[in-house]
């Protein structure tokens, strides 16, 4: 969605330019991925962080525009809320200790950041969903006010033709029912990009999303909205809610735009691309002029306006990306993961998800069979719910059955194995082993980002009303976050 567009009114004939030039896409993507050289080389990481902007007490300041003016910055980009913004790191070569380079940016951007929104009394906190957030905060006054964000939020309304509904049931239950997609903007998290060679993308795609759900459980820091306490990642529901643009109709097939994805793939990354083009309808019909085949047929790289732009506006936790950059390149863009609590949380479960996916690859087409898509679906919503107190269907290949096994007992199994993987990959020990040992810290305490969160509040509430208690809470919340502590040492 970073890609902006000039027109926000379109026809029935843009749609369906659209469509024909997607599909055209989709070819000259085959194209490329015959290619025996496409998308091979030194493998990179890369991460998206979407931050809060928020007042001395902790309420959301309406500066994003400002703050961009002021600095001039192309590495922040705006979000649709008035009070988030994204900072989009330099993308590093795992053998450069990738790991290491990204905390000394995350670092200096959110210093910079600060310096810039002081004079407005302001700052930045990287947090999932912001505790002190009022349901007053949402609505279209809320919007960051720039054409693709108009014209998003324009479709999605006239295809969904009433009221966004949100239920989600916790130890509180939140209903509520919104006439615009600003509440997509509570969430804010931590996107990991990784460069994968597409022989491997199939087999590496499948084994993110096998342990995804190990991974959420382990990194939850949204257990609360408008201060109902919910699911330990609140942001997984309210994400597909906020957004779901589905008619009202429970027979109706159609797929929600945010979702876990609709099976395992087969043999290529094209797959998902394709499914993209056939079942979702496009929402931001804005074509170039570029004729891909022609640039293809020249031995060059399309750029592929419209796969991009409508990738963009399909939600997978696991989204495959093609880029243009660098001789072209497929990635994996692991979006399940919340901002926050801290700089060094946020790495350790990028360097955990990634270990994991890489432990699970090399036999992830003999375990698939002992797990159908839909457990592994189930396994995320039960993971984001319960968080580490969840149990998950894990597969085996001597089962006779599905059996559940606690998250825990599960990465506390695998976690002794994933230095060899992450080094075999590329990454260097020293960059990455610091990371593991956070991993192992929060294993042992079972203190993630939301456990603590909601932990405080019980305590606080003992003296205090539960508005005071939960500006009290984000208050020592930003604190440890700030001096860049992991959530398991946190008190």
């Amino acid at each position: 969605m970073g890609l902006e567009i000039e027109n926000t009114s379109f026809t029935e004939q843009d749609f369906s330019n659209f469509s024909n030039r997607l599909r055209s896409n989709i070819k000259a993507l085959e194209s490329l991925l015959a290619r025996p050289d496409f998308g091979e080389g030194e493998l990179s990481f890369g991460a998206e962080l979407e931050l809060y902007i928020v007042d001395p007490e902790g309420r959301p300041l309406y500066l994003n525009q400002e703050i961009i003016a002021e600095l001039n910055d192309p590495q922040l980009t705006l979000e649709l809320n008035r009070y988030n913004l994204e900072y989009n790191f330099s993308p590093v070569l795992l053998k450069d200790s990738c790991f290491s380079k990204t905390e000394i940016e995350a670092q200096a951007a959110i210093d910079k950041v600060n310096a810039c929104a002081a004079q407005w009394n302001g700052s930045v906190v990287p947090v999932g969903i912001l505790p002190t957030l009022e349901q007053s905060d949402i609505g279209y006054h809320a919007m960051t006010k720039l054409g693709r964000f108009e014209a998003l939020t324009k479709e999605l309304t006239d295809i969904r033709g009433g009221p966004f509904t949100i239920a989600i049931e916790g130890d509180e239950t939140l209903q509520l029912a919104m006439d615009d997609v600003t509440l997509e903007g509570a969430n804010t998290s931590f996107q990991v990009h990784l460069r994968v060679p597409p022989k491997e993308f199939a087999d590496f795609y499948n084994a993110v999303q096998l342990v995804t759900p190990l991974v959420v459980a382990m990194a939850a820091n949204s257990p609360t909205l408008f201060g109902h306490r919910l699911w330990q990642e609140t942001r997984i529901p309210l994400f597909k809610q906020s957004i779901d643009c589905r008619p009202q109709d429970s027979l109706n097939p159609i797929p929600a735009r945010v979702n876990f994805g609709n099976n395992w793939l087969r043999e290529s990354a094209i797959e998902l691309f394709e499914e993209a083009a056939f079942l979702y309808r496009p929402i931001l019909p804005d074509c170039s002029d570029e004729d891909p085949m022609a640039v293809i047929q020249s031995g060059g790289i399309p750029k592929l306006h419209e796969l991009r732009l409508h990738q963009g506006s399909i939600w997978l936790w696991n989204r495959p990306v093609y880029d243009p950059a660098d001789g072209g390149h497929l990635r994996i863009e692991l979006r399940s993961l919340p901002a926050g609590p801290s700089i060094v949380d946020m790495l350790a479960n990028a360097a955990l998800a990634i270990g994991l996916a890489k432990l699970m690859q090399p036999g992830i087409k003999e375990l698939l069979p002992a797990i159908p898509f839909t457990y592994c679906t189930a396994n995320f919503y039960r993971a984001a719910k319960k968080g580490m107190d969840a149990e998950l269907f894990w597969p085996s290949r001597f089962q006779s059955e599905p059996q559940y096994r606690p998250v825990a007992d599960i990465i506390q199994e695998l976690l002794p194995q994933l230095p060899e993987q992450l080094e075999s990959m590329g990454f260097i020990p020293s960059d990455f082993q610091p990371l593991l040992k956070v991993i192992e810290e929060r294993l042992s305490t079972k203190q993630t980002g939301a456990q603590w969160q909601l932990n405080k509040l019980q305590e606080l509430r003992k003296d205090m009303h539960k508005r005071e208690a939960l500006f009290e809470m984000f208050s020592q919340y930003r604190t440890n976050s700030a001096k860049n502590i992991p959530v398991a040492q946190w008190r």
